[in-house]
């Protein structure tokens, strides 16, 4: 059956839906454009005030230039036309002083001029002209030139013909200087009927602050429509959102309790599981010590019947131990740890050792128990049929794992004063664990420990309980430490450590 494509937008979809976006990334978003557009404003501000700054400085330039160009060439007529009717009526006098009078005070008339004057040189000598009676001597040859006087009241003029006379009349050229970036000085040739006589002095302050205030206020008013609708839009699409989220939230807490009962359901069944296993992994156990007190109770005399007597005893209380088991599949911690128990861990060993491994008929074809047991061991807070059942599938995991005809098991028990600790080690000289059963797996607990791992070649289908159920029990339950590793010499090697 040939397997259909995957589109394009169930890729994506099957994408986004593995991010959940909570209020507060909507909000972050919200600030980061709203912090964008602030940004903007401010840039777009910023360049149009560059721009207006340099157009205005042109404009004013031009405009200033402009004006005294007009006004010189009016007062070159006006020199031209009274220098012909001064040289043929001298009742004209007054109309000149009049004529020249009205062209400057038309110009003084605007703000932005502050001073105007017409500076002429004859004779080498410079003379200034800022009125009607003075142009009327100066044609009379009665004006007095320019003395050098610092209190003129157009020195500034008179001081920037000074330096760049020789450049206006070479190239006969307007010139003009900035002064507080606002200010201009503009020095016009004055060249009636051709001839070079001075230049006529402007200072003007061209003002276009009312042009710039209108353009600015034009943008600032786009700036807040522009803002008002992104921020009606943010705000939409924040309640938009918000209802989402909400309604995302309430599926969420609804998929979180069901996903709750599922994993009580599911800790319930994994419970009931292991203790379904549990009992099966020790059942065989329950018939084989039944096996053996059915023995004892057979050989009973009068001469063996104390010894006997006990040991059956040690079989029916083992026996009842797990009939108490399957009771419940999670027992109370009191009937496993309690401070009333004293179990002698020795004592359980050498019972463990003489009454159930070497019972068997073939133990001395099959394997060798050694013990070395320190009889300084302290009793433990532990109960004995719990001791039981966590050293019996270790002892038992070396037997059935060796793959040897005959393996030697060895049992030491040793207890460390200045430390206040105890040690159990059980090893064998078998063939040794299989190294990937002893890398570490889910928290750190090495996969021999682990449910369904197991050391026989065919995995059989209640296999890999035993080392596991120590592990359980060792550490889960009475708080040691279990751990297993291959010996240099063959073999492998379990050491359990129990904190007193």
């Amino acid at each position: 059956m040939m397997k259909l494509p995957v589109k394009f937008s169930d890729k994506a979809k099957e994408k986004l839906s593995r991010y959940q976006f909570e209020i507060r990334h909507i909000i972050i978003i919200f600030l980061i454009l709203i912090s964008f557009q602030i940004i903007l404003i401010y840039s777009q501000k910023g360049m149009l005030n560059n721009f207006l700054k340099d157009t205005q400085s042109w404009f004013q330039k031009y405009y200033a230039e402009r004006l005294a160009l007009v006004t010189t060439t009016n007062v070159e007529l006006l020199y031209e036309q009274q220098q012909r009717i001064f040289a043929t009526q001298d009742s004209a006098e007054t109309k000149i002083s009049h004529s020249l009078n009205i062209i400057f005070k038309q110009q003084l008339i605007h703000r932005s001029v502050e001073d105007i004057c017409l500076i002429l040189v004859k004779n080498h000598r410079v003379y200034i002209v800022d009125n009607g009676p003075k142009l009327t001597t100066f044609f009379n040859g009665t004006l007095a030139p320019y003395d050098g006087d610092s209190t003129s009241l157009h020195q500034g003029g008179i001081h920037l013909f000074f330096n760049a006379r020789d450049e206006i009349r070479r190239n006969e050229k307007i010139l003009s200087t900035v002064v507080n970036g606002k200010t201009f000085d503009v020095l016009v040739p004055f060249v009636p009927d051709g001839e070079y006589l001075g230049v006529l002095y402007f200072r003007i302050s061209p003002d276009f602050s009312f042009l710039t205030a209108e353009i600015q206020s034009g943008f600032d008013k786009v700036s807040v429509i522009v803002t008002a609708l992104i921020l009606i839009g943010l705000i939409a699409i924040f309640i938009v959102s918000s209802r989402a989220v909400q309604e995302r939230n309430k599926v969420q807490e609804e998929l979180f309790v069901e996903h709750e009962d599922n994993l009580e359901k599911q800790i319930r069944l994994e419970k009931e599981s292991l203790f379904t296993k549990r009992i099966y992994h020790t059942h065989h156990k329950a018939e084989k010590i039944m096996g053996f007190i059915k023995d004892d109770v057979r050989k009973m005399n009068p001469e063996n019947l104390g010894e006997l007597k006990q040991r059956v005893i040690t079989y029916s209380n083992f026996i009842s131990r797990i009939i108490y088991d399957m009771k419940w599949y999670d027992q109370d911690i009191n009937t496993i740890v309690n401070t009333m128990f004293r179990t002698n861990v020795n004592s359980v060993i050498e019972f463990i050792v003489q009454n159930i491994f070497l019972r068997i008929s073939s133990k001395n074809e099959m394997f060798e128990l050694k013990l070395d047991l320190d009889p300084a061991l302290p009793p433990v807070r532990v109960n004995e049929f719990t001791v039981w059942e966590i050293l019996e599938p270790l002892i038992q995991n070396s037997i059935d794992h060796c793959e040897m005809d005959f393996v030697t098991i060895s049992l030491q028990t040793r207890y460390d004063r200045k430390e206040n600790v105890s040690y159990i080690e059980i090893s064998d000289n078998g063939k040794g664990i299989a190294p990937e059963l002893l890398e570490p797996g889910p928290r750190d607990v090495k996969k021999i420990f682990l449910e369904h791992e197991t050391t026989k070649k065919h995995n059989e289908s209640h296999s890999g309980y035993g080392c596991y159920i120590a592990h359980q029990l060792a550490v889960g339950k009475c708080g040691w430490k279990l751990d297993v590793e291959n010996s240099a010499a063959g073999g492998c090697k379990f050491t359990i450590i129990m904190n007193h």
